[in-house]
């Protein structure tokens, strides 16, 4: 491969739609399907870069992600083949961190060994729950047992291990989340994302929830898991770095911090979003979600793109400060400036920040804008403050 030609770093996000089951809370753009015709699905994802690495020249790629769906029911050989297929048409940096999320069953972890023979450095285990009744609650497909198999499993094949829980759940105690999040951090993984349970409109949660056939923890116990939660992780040496993610030094996912930094991104496949200057202007794509039609299109035009909107600059000011403020760092000056060509003084000084910073829910100094710990419990309420 030619040496290409450094510039601003290329994130890769790769959308497999398809799931063996749907989950209850789930609101993402999965599907389940009896068959799946592989071949049309390589040369769509494929034909789908090709389209976006032309209007992308001279890039480098930072980081490729494998999401759904479940991207674990991938075969090896189509995952190997768009890990080339990015590399032969914009260049993998030398550290490149290729990603793909995958769930505990056992078909799946026989998987591992070869997805990551074709690229996979690090793996994204969705536990959820390490409780029976909280996995049927959530409608996972394995067990407690099952999924501690799944993660040790990972950690023998790959360096880089990540898994998912989420808390929050009916009926959830301080001292029981403490004892299973112990649990999890027992395994030795060097990085954890940790969600707190949301009603999304449109899941069978959601009328669930409308319905009274369940409740969630109250406002008062919800923030007593986040700061238990938070506390429990700086202790085992993973501190959080973002709202719902904690990691060690230096393991912190490189791909999602292009999205809290408001970096540069391609997505591909039914659904996908990115984020791209072409041509001087910022753009955000959207790929049609149907799965079919998604092909439909990709076959006849090249891609499966349904809207390319241009991103004005006040609105990628707000996305800038929505998504940064995520961040235990904040947003410095100087990453401001990169990603919204504005001053952050001159920007935030049309904002009224000294009731938030009196309140002790924001700090503002040389280095940047940050939310304190008090403040990331309140972050809905503060950006509403500072985005109206």
């Amino acid at each position: 491969m030619a040496n290409k030609p450094l510039s601003q770093p290329l994130a890769i996000y790769v959308h497999w739609p398809f799931c063996l089951s749907k989950c209850p809370y789930c609101d993402f753009n999965s599907h389940v399907r009896d068959k799946i015709d592989i071949e049309r699905w390589r040369y769509g994802l494929v034909t789908e870069l090709q389209y976006y690495a032309e209007q992308t020249k001279d890039r480098i790629v930072s980081s490729v992600f494998f999401g759904g769906g479940t991207p674990s029911l991938m075969p090896p050989d189509l995952v190997e083949n768009i890990i080339y297929t990015v590399d032969e048409h914009w260049g993998l940096s030398p550290d490149c961190e290729i990603t793909l999320e995958a769930n505990p069953t056992s078909s799946e972890v026989s998987n591992f060994k070869s997805l990551t023979q074709s690229g996979v450095n690090r793996l994204s285990i969705g536990v959820q729950a390490l409780n029976t009744r909280d996995l049927n609650f959530l409608g996972r497909e394995h067990s407690e047992k099952e999924a501690l198999i799944a993660v040790e499993a990972a950690q023998k094949t790959v360096a880089r291990v990540s898994l998912d829980l989420i808390y929050g759940r009916p009926g959830q105690t301080l001292p029981n989340w403490m004892l299973e999040l112990n649990r999890a951090l027992s395994t030795g993984v060097k990085h954890i994302s940790l969600y707190q349970l949301t009603i999304e409109k449109g899941t069978p949660f959601f009328a669930a929830h409308r319905d009274g056939n369940f409740f969630l923890p109250d406002e008062e116990i919800a923030a007593a898991l986040y700061l238990a939660t938070n506390e429990l992780c700086e202790q085992k040496g993973l501190p959080a770095y973002e709202i719902s993610n904690h990691a060690q030094p230096g393991e912190e996912s490189r791909h999602n911090l292009v999205y809290w930094k408001s970096g540069e991104y391609v997505g591909v496949g039914p659904g996908a979003h990115g984020r791209l200057t072409l041509g001087g202007i910022y753009f955000a794509t959207e790929q049609i979600s149907g799965p079919e039609n998604w092909l439909k299109a990709v076959n006849s035009q090249g891609h499966g793109t349904r809207r390319k909107r241009i991103i004005p600059v006040q609105e990628k000011i707000e996305e800038v400060l929505m998504m940064g403020l995520r961040l235990t760092g904040g947003i410095s000056r100087m990453d401001f400036l990169s990603a919204s060509g504005q001053d952050l003084e001159a920007t935030l000084s049309e904002i009224s920040l000294a009731p938030l910073i009196k309140r002790g829910f924001l700090e503002f100094d040389q280095v940047g804008l940050r939310t304190t710990p008090s403040g990331r419990l309140r972050l809905n309420a503060i950006l509403g403050t500072l985005l109206t």
